[in-house]
């Protein structure tokens, strides 16, 4: 077992514990905008389509119901303007980060092969390769990459940490790089959802790529739409030739939503007001958070999406994580997110209303 585990870098969070208990210190108690976890209720009807399901002495099938399955190509197409989706264009997998970690492996990539992702990004990504013990790189862009040894890319827009959204001719021009080097595209558009000064768009859209699916596969998540974090609910999207094979793999290890998640989804992706109810509370944290941030003497970069503000006081990102802590919030620091972001922290949205009131006034007074 050692010899995986010592495969991994450390686990970043455990770095973050003495900061944590600083804030904690805090008179007025702790405001934590470090982790983005959701905090607000699941929507009624989600939680009563899970309590309806309950009872599911069976196992669930890794493909998902039918019904999941019409529910995962009708949303693909209504929100993300793909075309001509069948169930063979969807898979169901139990979180994001589970499948994050684990694609290298179930693709079959080792030594001698490359995984690509942005230079500040999410860890995981970087955990894949790392148990697949395939080499891994850092892009600015990746069509500037060797693509010799290089077999998937990761995308991620809107981008955590940042907020950056990749504009629809930069997605279509990566697609087409990647597509005559035969380098397949995974993008990660879990907070595409969530555009505030930006419209992001889906791999998956036409204009993107041209009317075929060939090559690529989209990442989407229910934990930040819909605050279905404790439901691990997320799904593939994309060429059947790449779904078709981790299907079968994914069957042999067992790598199932639980039934009760399964019919949970179905209620989620069938409706959008919720998802116009969450965003309007994540725009007014956005808003209060920004110009408290910006009073305080941050500068604010990217951000134009996703649950997070990317922010910096020219100064070592430890230092601002101290600062902030101090002051009882507790926030990210960017090089969890690579080196280059050694100078920015995260600022997660996702904490109650009146904890986010707190954090500003702190940062006013």
């Amino acid at each position: 077992m050692s010899a995986v585990s010592d495969r991994l870098p450390a686990f970043p969070w455990d770095k973050l514990e003495p900061y944590k208990q600083t804030a904690a210190a805090h008179p007025d108690g702790i405001v934590d905008l470090s982790v983005g976890t959701p905090v607000d209720p699941v929507p009624e009807h989600i939680q009563k389509a899970l309590i309806a399901a309950a009872d599911s002495p069976g196992y669930p099938t890794v493909w998902g119901t039918p019904e999941l399955r019409d529910a995962l190509t009708r949303w693909v197409e209504h929100r993300l303007g793909a075309r001509e989706v069948t169930h063979r264009h969807v898979l169901p997998v139990v979180g994001s980060k589970e499948l994050v970690a684990w694609l290298p492996t179930q693709l079959g990539l080792g030594p001698g092969d490359q995984v690509a992702f942005p230079r500040l990004a999410y860890p995981t990504y970087e955990v894949g390769a790392r148990l697949a013990r395939a080499g891994h790189v850092a892009y600015d862009d990746p069509t500037e990459l060797d693509p010799s040894r290089l077999k998937l890319l990761w995308l991620n827009s809107p981008s955590n940490p940042t907020g950056r959204v990749l504009a629809k001719e930069e997605l279509t021009r990566i697609v087409a790089w990647a597509r005559e080097h035969g380098v397949l595209v995974l993008s990660d558009e879990c907070y595409i959802e969530l555009g505030w000064e930006a419209d992001p768009v889906s791999v998956l859209h036409p204009d993107v790529n041209g009317g075929s699916y060939d090559g690529i596969v989209a990442v989407h998540s229910l934990s930040k739409r819909s605050n279905l974090a404790g439901y691990r609910a997320a799904f593939l999207a994309g060429d059947p030739a790449v779904l078709g094979p981790l299907l079968q793999i994914r069957k042999h290890g067992g790598m199932m939503p639980p039934a009760p998640t399964q019919a949970a989804v179905v209620a989620a992706l069938g409706d959008d007001e919720h998802v116009r109810v969450q965003r309007e509370r994540y725009a007014a944290r956005r808003t209060a958070l920004r110009d408290a941030l910006l009073a305080h003497g941050f500068r604010i970069e990217h951000s134009e999406a996703s649950l997070y503000l990317w922010a910096t006081r020219d100064e070592s990102c430890w230092d601002t994580v101290a600062h902030l802590a101090d002051r009882g919030i507790l926030v990210a620091p960017g090089d969890f997110y690579g080196p280059a972001g050694d100078r920015f922290v995260r600022v997660a949205l996702t904490a109650t209303d009146e904890r986010v009131r707190a954090a500003a006034a702190r940062l006013t007074a």
